[in-house]
């Protein structure tokens, strides 16, 4: 025992001694464990850890050959009234409740269910019951509404009273009562999301009123999931859907499609997916940005390796001296040996656990990034053990090999050798000089390739984030208006709506004010087809717009000018002729740029709604309409007083004439409470939204960044430390050299040769894998080639700029060296 603690005393004494190596070889330890173990906790949790549910390896996904996992609710009722060979089946669609009953709304993330939810995944609840089949009757169950909700929300909202079961909670509106309580671990279906509050399909129709899609055949909006039988393949599985298909697909057609969608509907294969993972629309958005930044830090890590591996290689060779006076007064080799392995395994200990709070950190606030202000984001990214014993198995591996070997070898020269080599300044040897340069080269061609990559990445942001919105963002409120719990007829909505609208406009806070059904940059989208009178052969796919409904003062709300003929007003009313505004990608490519003002084209109608002429009364601007990367599609805005019926919400567009915020919320909220008390409001400005579409890209351009700065920082501390460590090596050469002549810059350039070749070397090579490895990361650009000869040559001078001063400081510290000083100490 006290011969461990002496070993570890003199090994803090010597990793003290040499404060920089030791920090250096601490961080590079502790960023490389840490970024690959944050990193992989995240992939591992939203990728490819299965639900923790009973047997997830049986879950299977219903879905379609073409890739559709989304159903009606017609559909699933005809796949359930039927006996199927599986071992359970159920459906499941994700909502937003509102818990609040007038004023600001209290979202809470639901979930509508079938029954046997939670018997089918094989959950047991932590209190209380599931649903059964009584719970899921249309209208609600002999126990009327019933919700189940989440370990979290119990704690959350309810404080973790015992007595929570049989509690009553109002969801939009309508009184649930608490029948159960799910354990702590559980989720629900969709990884990456959570839920609050479950509540049976059956009670859809109370919750959305007149607005209710249980019987609608083509509102596709949940998920279907069977559970297979042990032994049961997905191939067998698919063949009884198979069997199964015609009738359902028979019974659920949507009769308001066209003759040659319906053949296609009834014609499209049906198909089972393992779904062991459950589903996630968040998976789909960030599994490409994930792998490329698990590539990312899997390079960083080589390049920490092998700049820990340099450092030791540099540190146990300047040791030499010491081993061979060690050796000769007695000490024996194990001595040395273990003395060598308590301070790599000191180094290696701290810079691991220093790893795992940066592991902590960094998966945390990677979090922190992906969510948004309006879409929570649940994922357990606890520290995966896994990939942190062997990430930390690789970085501690490298320690001790390269700190411990050199020294066992350096033990193995005579020490009258050893000290006769110190003494001419030939300490070391050419293998472990050559192996260094080596691992110097592969650092410079990683450290190109993070640089590329964090140039191309940075730049998408920064033109994302710079794209031409067609509409000002800055001191825009967006405000959802919710009309569903009011007593006010569906006729009179457009009325409410307008009357808000005005109260809003009245405010001395309030520059203008504007509705409109959709949200520019919310990913939400609304598209049809039309027809042109001048073109009836016009091929259907190029016939398909999207659409939005807007009032007056919308586009100049918005900030989005109108270019030509005129706005939205009074004579836009249901009863009048039905009116439109189009975009300038719109004229462009139906009118060949010509101005569309007074132009007709025709809404087909869907189902028994009658063709109807839309004249088109004004242009305006191009605008960004579903996120930032999508390119301008023709548009058109349609009058929203002329919607029939009018829905349930409304968007109110605020432009403020201060930038307080939070006040101009608090008068709008008055104002609108003056017309009517019981509509629901949520608040938040046009900037959220526009950040929001940025998050994937802001994630990858901040974390390619950082690494790219910190491969930058790990190859030139190696480049510095080799050529520091070969200047010390040639000091009595340099010393003779320049006693016979020799000027200092010529010995500099003597020194920036080597430094020279070595980054040439790996900036060729490094400019090669990049120009290669590039074009795999070309679905997540945005405005830029992967190949851009600028971003790679912009890469190339940084590197070869920052390589420059890594080698020269030392060799200008060599160069100013007195030779006669060097040759006495020699």
């Amino acid at each position: 025992m006290n011969s461990l603690a002496t070993a570890l005393r003199s090994a803090f004494r010597a990793l003290r001694a040499t404060p920089l190596v030791s920090l250096v070889a601490i961080l590079s330890l502790a960023l490389g464990i840490g970024a690959n173990t944050a990193i992989f906790s995240i992939v591992d949790a939203l990728i490819l850890r299965t639900l923790p549910v009973q047997h997830a390896e049986r879950l299977a996904l219903v879905g379609e050959v073409d890739g559709r996992t989304y159903w009606t609710n017609p559909f699933w009722e005809a796949l359930r009234a039927r006996p199927t060979a599986f071992d359970g089946a159920f459906a499941a669609g994700h909502t937003r409740f509102n818990a609040s009953e007038r004023g600001e709304v209290d979202p809470v993330d639901g979930l509508f269910t079938s029954a046997h939810y939670f018997d089918v995944l094989g959950v047991t609840m932590a209190q209380g019951r599931g649903f059964t089949e009584e719970d899921d009757r249309r209208g609600g169950g002999p126990d009327g509404p019933v919700a189940v909700i989440s370990n979290a929300f119990w704690q959350n909202r309810f404080g973790a009273a015992e007595g929570v079961i049989g509690q009553s909670i109002t969801l939009s509106g309508v009184a649930f009562t608490i029948i159960g309580v799910t354990p702590s671990q559980f989720f629900g279906h969709e990884v990456g999301r959570s839920f609050d509050v479950a509540v049976p399909l059956g009670t859809e129709p109370l919750v959305r009123g007149d607005e209710s899609t249980l019987d609608r055949r083509s509102t596709w909006w949940m998920n279907v999931f069977v559970r297979l039988q042990p032994g049961q393949t997905h191939e067998q599985a698919t063949a009884v859907l198979r069997t199964l298909q015609p009738q359902i697909r028979e019974e659920t057609l949507p009769q308001d499609w066209r003759p040659e969608d319906q053949a296609s509907y009834l014609a499209t294969p049906l198909s089972v997916a393992a779904a062991s993972a459950g589903t996630s629309s968040l998976r789909q958005r960030y599994e490409r940005p994930l792998i490329a930044l698990t590539a990312v830090v899997a390079f960083t890590l080589l390049i920490a390796c092998g700049n820990i591996a340099n450092l030791m290689l540099a540190r146990a060779n300047a040791r030499r001296h010491e081993f061979a006076v060690r050796t000769a007064l007695g000490a024996p080799r194990w001595r040395l040996a273990r003395q060598m392995l308590a301070e790599n395994l000191m180094l290696s200990v701290v810079g691991a656990a220093l790893g795992v709070l940066i592991a902590l950190w960094a998966s945390r606030l990677i979090l922190h990034q992906i969510a948004t202000t309006s879409n929570r984001v649940f994922l357990d990214v606890g520290l995966d053990w896994r990939m942190l014993g062997f990430t930390a198995l690789i970085a501690i591996g490298t320690t001790l090999l390269f700190g411990v070997a050199p020294a066992l070898l350096a033990t193995r020269v005579p020490p009258m050798e050893a000290m006769k080599q110190f003494a001419s300044g030939r300490g070391g040897s050419g293998r472990s000089v050559g192996l260094a340069g080596s691992l110097v080269l592969a650092q410079v061609a990683l450290s190109l390739l993070l640089l590329v990559g964090a140039g191309l990445f940075v730049r998408t942001f920064t033109s994302l984030a710079n794209v031409e919105l067609g509409f000002t963002p800055e001191q825009l409120l967006v405000v959802d208006i919710g009309a569903q719990g009011t007593e006010v007829a569906p006729a009179d909505r457009a009325q409410l709506y307008e009357r808000v609208r005005e109260a809003t406009n009245a405010l001395p806070s309030v520059m203008k004010a504007g509705l409109s059904v959709l949200v520019p940059v919310s990913g939400s989208q609304w598209n049809f087809n039309i027809e042109f009178p001048e073109q009836p052969d016009m091929p259907e796919n190029e016939r398909i717009i999207n659409m939005n409904f807007v009032s007056a003062d919308w586009f100049s709300t918005m900030g989005t000018s109108v270019l030509a003929g005129r706005d939205f007003d009074a004579r836009d009313q249901i009863g009048a002729a039905k009116t439109a505004l189009v975009n300038r990608s719109f004229a462009e490519k139906y009118f060949k740029g010509e101005n569309p003002v007074g132009k007709t084209v025709i809404n087909p109608g869907f189902g028994d709604t009658e063709p109807e002429a839309v004249q088109i009364i004004g242009l305006v601007a191009d605008a960004v309409y579903i996120d930032l990367r999508e390119p301008i599609t023709p548009t058109m805005y349609w009058a929203m007083a002329q919607q029939e019926p009018p829905q349930s919400s409304a968007v109110l567009s605020v432009r403020a004439a201060t930038t307080d915020v939070a006040a101009l919320s608090r008068e709008v909220s008055s104002a609108i409470a003056s017309v009517n008390p019981d509509l629901t409001l949520s608040f938040r400005p046009m900037s959220d939204y526009i950040d929001a579409s940025l998050s994937q890209e802001r994630l990858i351009a901040m974390m390619a960044g950082f690494f790219g700065a910190l491969a930058l920082l790990l190859a030139a501390l190696g480049l510095y430390g080799i050529t520091a460590y070969a200047v010390s090596r040639r000091q009595v050469e340099l010393g003779i050299r320049m006693a016979l002549g020799a000027s200092p810059a010529s010995v500099v350039r003597l020194i920036m040769t080597r430094t020279g070749s070595l980054v040439l070397g790996g900036i060729v090579l490094g400019g090669l894998v990049s120009w290669w490895v590039s074009r795999y990361v070309s679905s997540l650009l945005f405005g830029l080639a992967p190949t851009d000869p600028v971003t790679i040559g912009a890469a190339m001078c940084v590197l070869a700029v920052v390589a420059f001063i890594a080698g020269w400081l030392p060799a200008r510290r060599a160069a100013r060296v007195d030779p006669a000083l060097v040759m006495r100490e020699g």
